[in-house]
């Protein structure tokens, strides 16, 4: 193939997106600033309107992390010191770290050696004791989690679930959006999301009225009137300009999201028979591509090779939770999960953004053909 001299592939390319909104949030951004309702302002309240409706759920509330949005769930629920809560233990250390914000024990099990998330039948019902009050199913790299065995074991045992989707911004199971899926959610708008701030930021999605009104003070000092605090709250708020430029983002996600599988489906056609495992699409879902992880048994020195052509790649995630030294109090040593650290040493992020081109998949993909042929 020819390759044009000099090519390069970011993993991302946030300057490009913004290129092409440049207008659209410069107008936003200066609305905000004529207003200057920078605190709870007028686009907050219009930009969780339109996400409920893009979730296809009945409340969302708006908070200043994905971290946050698991923490406020879980508070909300009245989870804390001496309840377990399971989730996976392939997963970002956010998800676990909520879970030790209320004071709760974080129980992971390993994963579906096939989907990557959660393994939802056997190793689940192991972990499930009488302190078991919650479960947290991840929808890791825009796959979501086989949701109908979690929440039948949930049913069984009187859990709640909540969903990580903070990767997976407009992904569907069976049709139906992530989100709208068991008692809450929560999403992250981390800069390099599918749907990113200029900023941090999150959401929390739930067709529960109540749990909806206690979060909606909980986020903002416990107060539901001005000076009037029912409860002792947090400031976790998302600000205005980041709601307005979300806003503006958000209008564009599901076409986004679209060139993502385009870009998927290229990478899987031009990848297979190369001495790597593509990730998975598990058929019961329509994933959203966050991330797009092939294995391989070279993986270090194939990131080396693709970082001297250029090609910018990242490790999601090098270390499993049971071995980070924050969470050796857990007392789960290498070889409690094998499945998730096996694939530890193996992953590997190649770039995914809307805005990838045709000739720079293929010289990604030609560049791992040619590693692959001097690994074989």
């Amino acid at each position: 193939m020819t390759i044009q001299e000099g090519l390069q592939v970011p993993f991302i390319d946030l300057p490009a997106q913004h290129r092409a909104l440049n207008d659209e949030i410069q107008a936003a951004v200066n609305r905000i600033l004529e207003r200057s309702d920078f605190i709870l302002g007028n686009d907050v309240s219009l930009f969780e309107a339109e996400f409920a409706a893009f979730c296809e759920a009945k409340h969302a509330i708006s908070v200043d992390s994905g971290t946050s949005a698991l923490e406020l769930l879980l508070r909300a629920y009245d989870i804390g010191p001496g309840d377990e809560v399971i989730t996976a233990a392939n997963t970002f250390i956010a998800t676990v770290l909520a879970i030790s914000y209320v004071g709760a024990t974080p129980v992971l099990v390993d994963i579906d050696p096939n989907t990557y998330t959660m393994d939802c039948n056997g190793k689940l019902r192991e972990a499930i004791t009488s302190r078991t009050k919650a479960i947290i199913p991840v929808h890791l790299y825009g796959q979501p989690a086989d949701m109908d065995p979690i929440l039948a074991v949930a049913k069984q045992h009187g859990l709640i679930v909540i969903e990580d989707a903070c990767q997976a911004h407009g992904a569907r199971y069976k049709g139906k959006r992530v989100g709208s899926l068991a008692h809450g959610a929560a999403f992250s708008f981390y800069p390099a999301k599918n749907l990113g701030a200029c900023g941090d930021g999150g959401m929390i999605v739930t067709n529960d009225d109540a749990v909806a009104d206690r979060i909606h003070m909980l986020r903002n000092y416990g107060q539901r009137e001005k000076y009037y605090h029912a409860m002792k709250g947090y400031n976790r708020r998302l600000d205005t300009m980041q709601a307005a430029i979300l806003r503006v983002k958000l209008k564009h996600l599901d076409e986004w999201n679209e060139m993502r599988r385009k870009h998927a489906r290229a990478y899987t056609k031009l990848l297979g028979g190369n001495g790597i495992v593509l990730p998975p699409a598990a058929n019961y879902a329509e994933p959203v591509w966050h991330l797009y992880v092939i294995r391989a048994h070279h993986r270090d020195e194939m990131r080396e090779f693709l970082a001297k052509r250029r090609i910018s790649t990242v490790l999601h995630y090098p270390v499993p939770i049971n071995l980070q030294e924050a969470y050796q109090d857990l007392d789960r040593p290498r070889g409690s999960y094998p499945i998730t650290e096996r694939y530890a040493d193996e992953i590997l992020s190649l770039p995914m953004f809307p805005e990838l081109t045709d000739e720079m998949i293929e010289y990604v993909v030609h560049s791992i053909k040619e590693f692959s042929s001097q690994h074989s």
